[in-house]
């Protein structure tokens, strides 16, 4: 998008948070099936909810993002991509540092605690 706006002067800023301490969870709804008992979803979807709830605990609050987009909208030349949180920011440097594979591996370990 960024590349067929930019003739028209319109400049695309991309935002990413990680996770930010919200009532967000409290707003989630999850299928009816996924959360019986007899469903194969039913214990990845207790996992996901667990790890979920533990990273909200040590998340990054709603300023941290509030000031990034500041940053970006006020910026005279601003950057295609900014980070709002110190886990998204730790995501995405072992992303460079790591294979396809072993990142799979990191985030899907860290999800399906």
């Amino acid at each position: 998008m960024a590349y067929e706006l930019e003739p028209f002067g319109i400049r695309v800023v991309l935002v990413e948070p990680g996770v930010i301490r919200t009532n967000f969870v409290n707003s989630m709804v999850a299928a009816k099936k996924s959360q019986d008992p007899n469903s194969p979803y039913s214990q990845l979807m207790q996992n996901v909810a667990t790890s979920f709830q533990q990273m909200l605990e040590g998340g990054s609050s709603s300023d941290v993002v509030a000031k990034v987009v500041l940053k970006a909208v006020t910026s005279e030349n601003p950057s295609l991509r900014y980070l709002a949180g110190k886990d998204v920011e730790t995501w995405l440097d072992g992303k460079r540092n790591m294979s396809d594979e072993e990142f799979y591996k990191m985030m899907k370990q860290n999800l399906m605690k």
